[in-house]
């Protein structure tokens, strides 16, 4: 019986010991543990999401950033790509330690856009020039457009087509545009190119064909090295490009602005973090800085 006894107190000391100790689930005042201080943004290993080569945001954020010099892109190894802007959002809103960008007409509400340089990521912001991340939407044809190709750009261009930019978040580039009449063009013809200008040009597909129900347009999303390469090939009669043409790409085609668009840094809604220094977020994605608490205000 005393044995017996003397077994349940050592082995009631032996749990008080372990329940003094904490183990990896109990924190004293003021401890916090890793996992925690990450859920915050505000410390722990950030998770940095970047678009694939290829994508006219990424070629846009790293040069006006500074990730891209004179070497090339230097976007950290360590990087997690994301091949379309709905991966980007979807990457970020389900970790709260990840940084992304997109395009400012793509956010939703499931990721936070921060300041950059105490700057808000809005439209008034980017007409002002005052949020310097910002670059135009461009399509491209080889030669000139004819047919159903020419009556859509027409279309993009006129101030019924400049009107839908402004309803989807993005800026307009012709302010003296004029009502559109189609020509009645028949016909079918492909758009492909960026994912960032594909969702405003799906609803100027929409738009167009309510007005000229003959033509036919297929919409193909991928990047925006493969609208310029499409359009040169002829496999699209129409290419799209969220950054600027390259100096090969201009040989051969004919590059128009359709819209301008700002490139918005996102963080999880749960992160701390409000706003980045460009030099931070150049820090960050060349990997240079990896954790939350060196740059947590």
């Amino acid at each position: 019986m005393k044995k017996s006894v003397s077994l349940l107190l050592a082995g009631l000391m032996l749990c008080g010991a372990l329940a003094g100790c904490g183990g990896n689930d109990s924190y004293g005042a003021g401890e916090t543990s890793t996992d925690d201080a990450a859920s915050t943004g505000a410390s722990g290993a950030i998770t940095v999401i970047s678009r694939e080569d290829g994508s006219g945001t990424r070629s846009a954020f790293v040069e006006l950033t500074g990730v891209e010099d004179d070497n090339g892109d230097n976007t950290t190894a360590e990087a997690e790509i994301a091949n379309k802007t709905d991966v980007v959002l979807t990457s970020v809103a389900g970790n709260e330690s990840a940084i992304g960008y997109v395009s400012l007409g793509s956010l939703n509400g499931t990721v936070k856009a921060i300041q950059v340089d105490g700057v808000d990521a809005t439209v008034e912001n980017v007409k002002s020039g005052d949020y310097t991340l910002s670059r135009p939407f461009n399509i491209a044809t080889k030669g000139e457009p004819t047919g159903v190709a020419k009556d859509f750009i027409n279309f993009i261009l006129s101030a019924d087509g400049q009107a839908i930019v402004e309803e989807e978040g993005y800026i307009k580039v012709n302010d003296a545009a004029e009502a559109f009449t189609s020509d009645g063009s028949e016909g079918q013809i492909a758009v492909g190119g960026s994912s960032s200008v594909s969702p405003v040009m799906e609803k100027l597909i929409e738009a167009y064909k309510a007005v000229n129900p003959k033509a036919q347009i297929d919409l193909q999303t991928s990047d925006s090295t493969s609208g310029m390469t499409g359009a040169m090939d002829g496999t699209f009669a129409i290419g799209m490009a969220s950054r600027e043409l390259k100096d090969e790409e201009a040989a051969e085609l004919t590059g128009t602005a359709i819209a301008l668009d700002g490139i918005a840094v996102v963080v999880n809604p749960a992160s701390s973090i409000e706003n980045l220094t460009m030099d931070q977020i150049k820090g960050i994605y060349t990997g240079e800085i990896t954790d939350w608490a060196d740059v947590a205000a």
